[in-house]
């Protein structure tokens, strides 16, 4: 008669291993160790084979049933269940092994010695809060567009607009990557140009109230950072350049006879 979950939850384990059938060849070993293993037996080309679906409860009588099912299934379309058993079990190490997350780190750890330590955190923080709880098992080569647009979706209703845009540029990265290492055939982060809103920039109001503009300057001289950086906030008003410009000006550059600018450049040369 079949099994039942009853009869093998009560099943004690005897002191030589013993086989306990259920039914079209599937049976459950259970060992001398306790551990109850399912089995079951069938015939290819006229050969005996067994083939392994996994202990009881992990396995349940039911699974066990249907893999019993899907074996007879490959016995009757000509295919050797052992062999397409092994073809399954290797498929899924490659798939962990080239899954988006795998990959992914793997180009952070090729990239971030040419970054600053600063942004190299923010990138992988971004990728483990935001890529990889979503898309991080997914095998790289079977993502679609739309799964990434999902994925950047979720930071855009967030109200991050820009670390949206910001992920969306860190994957098209990585993608490129694992085409370039044999992983993948196509980057589809090139397909959603433009399916995010474009981030709109906040420029700060100029200060035009001359009482604002006083603690402005006063705040500029109380600034306590490194020299150079208060050299420039102290030039910056009186030259009235742009912050590039300023930052790569040169000395000769600017008129020494305002005496403030010219001793600003002096003590900078100093």
């Amino acid at each position: 008669m079949p099994l039942t979950d009853t009869q093998i939850k009560s099943l004690k384990p005897d002191a030589k291993a013993k086989k306990y059938a259920d039914e079209k060849g599937l049976f459950l070993l259970v060992q001398p160790s306790g551990g109850k293993l399912w089995r079951v037996k069938c015939r290819f080309v006229g050969k005996e084979k067994s083939l392994a679906f996994g202990g009881y409860p992990d396995v349940t009588l039911k699974a066990a049933r249907e893999r019993r099912d899907e074996a007879r299934k490959l016995l009757a379309a000509d295919v050797d269940p052992s062999e397409h058993q092994k073809g399954a079990r290797a498929a899924g190490v490659e798939r962990t092994a080239n899954s988006f997350e795998v990959i992914a780190r793997e180009w952070y750890g090729k990239m971030k010695a040419t970054w600053v330590p600063s942004h190299g955190e923010k990138i992988i923080r971004r990728l483990e809060r935001d890529i990889f709880p979503w898309l991080g098992r997914k095998a790289i080569a079977e993502i679609t567009a739309p799964d990434l647009l999902a994925t950047v979706r979720k930071i855009e209703d967030r109200g991050r607009l820009e670390t949206a845009h910001r992920a969306l540029q860190n994957c098209g990265q990585i993608f490129r990557y694992a085409i370039a290492t044999g992983r993948a055939s196509r980057d589809p982060s090139v397909d959603l140009r433009g399916a995010l809103p474009p981030v709109r920039e906040k420029h700060f109001a100029a200060i035009v109230d001359p009482g604002e503009v006083a603690g402005l300057l006063r705040a500029i001289e109380g600034f306590s950072g490194t020299y150079v950086v208060k050299a420039a906030l102290q030039l910056a008003p009186l030259v009235f350049a742009r912050p590039g410009e300023l930052r790569q000006a040169r000395c000769e550059d600017i008129d020494s006879r305002d005496s403030r600018v010219a001793l600003l450049c002096h003590q900078d040369q100093e």
